[in-house]
This record gives C-alpha cells, sequence and structure tokens, in this order.
C-alpha cells in the first residue's frame, strides 16, 4: 500500500509541475487543493507569473485565485534591439523586473554585451537573481524593493551630466524616469517587453464571488491593481474593495486609499515572501 500511496504522490507531483510550467492562462486561476483553505490570497501577477506566490501561499494554508489583468509579450523587433543596445552603452543600467531581464537576453546575451565596465543595478533581488542566471555577477540592489529603494542606491547620487539605460516595459515604474532626468541625467529608455491586456478569466471572477472564507487582495503593481478595478463586474469589484489589501511599499498603499480599500497593509518587499507573510498577520 504504501508503494502505491508514493506512485500516486509522485504522479500528483508531475501533474502539478506540468501545469505550473506548461498550461498557463484561465486553467490556472484557481487550483482546489485537497482540502478546504482557511484563507485565499487573490494575485494580479500577469498570467502564467503565478507560480511563485501560489507557493509562497500554499506553505501558509491559503488558497490562491489568479486574476490576471494581462500577459507579458516579448519584444523581438530591430526598433527594441537598438534601442537595448544604447542603453547598454550607458555606465550605468537599470532593470525594472525579472522579465525585463529575460526579455533583454534573449535580443542581446548581457554577458556579452558589457565586459568592460560594471553598472548594473537590479530593483529587487528576484530582478538581480535573473541577472546573475545570465550571467552578471555584480549587480546592486537595494534593501528597500522598489523605484524608491533603488532611485536611493549610492550609484544613482551622483549622476548629472551622465547616461542611465533603463530596461523596462511601457507603463510601470513611473517614478524611475522622471526622477533620474530631475537630477541630470540623460535616460536612454529600452522597452524590452509589453503588457498586454488579456479579459479576467471568467473561473477566477466566479471564485471571487463563491468567496467564502477571508481574503487578501496582493498588490506589486498599481496599474494591475487600476486595471483590475476597471475591468471587473460591479459585484466582483465590491468583493475586491472588501478585501485586506496587502501592498508591496507605501506608494502601492496610498493608492489602494485612493481606489477605496479600507483595510491596508504594507509588506516588506514585493517578494512572495513577504507579501504572504503580511497577508497573514493582516487577517490574524
Amino acid at each position: 500500500m504504501r508503494e502505491v500511496a508514493d506512485a500516486e504522490a509522485a504522479a500528483h507531483a508531475r501533474w502539478q509541475w506540468i501545469r505550473e510550467r506548461f498550461l498557463p492562462g484561465p486553467c490556472e486561476a484557481v487550483r482546489m487543493p485537497t482540502s478546504t483553505p482557511g484563507w485565499y490570497v487573490i494575485s494580479l501577477r500577469p498570467r502564467g507569473q503565478h507560480a511563485a506566490i501560489r507557493r509562497a501561499a500554499a506553505r501558509r494554508g491559503a488558497g490562491l485565485i489568479a486574476l490576471s489583468p494581462w500577459a507579458l509579450q516579448e519584444r523581438g523587433d530591430e526598433a527594441a534591439r537598438l534601442t537595448l543596445q544604447c542603453a547598454l552603452a550607458a555606465p550605468r543600467v537599470l532593470f525594472t523586473s525579472p522579465a525585463a531581464v529575460r526579455a533583454a537576453d534573449r535580443l542581446q546575451p548581457l554577458r556579452a554585451s558589457r565586459r568592460d565596465h560594471g553598472g548594473w543595478l537590479a530593483v529587487g533581488s528576484g530582478t538581480a537573481a535573473a541577472l546573475r542566471r545570465v550571467g552578471i555577477g555584480d549587480v546592486a540592489s537595494p534593501q528597500r524593493m522598489d523605484s524608491e529603494g533603488l532611485l536611493a542606491l549610492p550609484q544613482l547620487q551622483a549622476i548629472a551630466g551622465s547616461r542611465v539605460g533603463l530596461v523596462t516595459a511601457p507603463g510601470g515604474r513611473g517614478v524611475l524616469a522622471p526622477a533620474l532626468q530631475a537630477r541630470g541625467a540623460e535616460v536612454i529608455r529600452a522597452d524590452v517587453y509589453e503588457r498586454v491586456p488579456v479579459a479576467l478569466s471568467s473561473r477566477a471572477l466566479a471564485a471571487v464571488r463563491d468567496l467564502r472564507q477571508p481574503a487578501v487582495l496582493a498588490v506589486s503593481s498599481g496599474q494591475a491593481l487600476q486595471h483590475v478595478l476597471a475591468a471587473a463586474p460591479a459585484d466582483v469589484a465590491r468583493t475586491l474593495r472588501a478585501s485586506v489589501v496587502v501592498a508591496a511599499s507605501e506608494r502601492l498603499a496610498a493608492l489602494a486609499r485612493e481606489c477605496g480599500f479600507a483595510r491596508i497593509a504594507v509588506a516588506a518587499s514585493a517578494r512572495p515572501a513577504d507579501l504572504i507573510d503580511a497577508a497573514l498577520d493582516a487577517i490574524d
């Protein structure tokens, strides 16, 4: 009997692995665990990008509802390639997300692009880890993993008259470029991927409507929050606003208040583990 149980557990693990990696989209909106979770996390991450927060939630006994407002689409056109080359030639280059690192590396292998000097900056530990995975060893990132934390790095203080490359996507991180320009830097922006709006999953919307347990809305993108509130049916938007928001920064917490949320907690960072820890504290 033990061998049968072990075989069933192994088969289940393989199926979960396959679903996480190869079946993103509407089918990921809610994955029912073997027992009903005591609470839920509603994730606004892009389609197919929920695996890390799903694992962090499961470790704390929570289910996850994937309410994706968009999917990520890498750019492969010549204009993107040329702007990336210009950005990478700057003495300092900022990457705003792991997705920006992956998309840039496919356009132009990063390890071979700047062998003569450093100046690699990442908005947080996840982005820094993505740079290291593609062969960039010397990366600076802030402890406070948001735009404000990045702007506080010593490498971005005396930058008047210098060039700064910004590897990112249209929209989001809107604070960075104006702040760098205000310090006298020339910002060379390379949009290497884009966020493509998608219809909110009907399965996820149904899961929100059917919620009976406490729910926490994890917010690491102001654009995602605004997009979901605008696109969701009125009854779903009311349910979302009645949930606890866990924001990845004080700036996002302020935006949540402007959007009508009353119960708001601020996580230590946008890392899934920090968001879930703050969520658990908020509902206790």
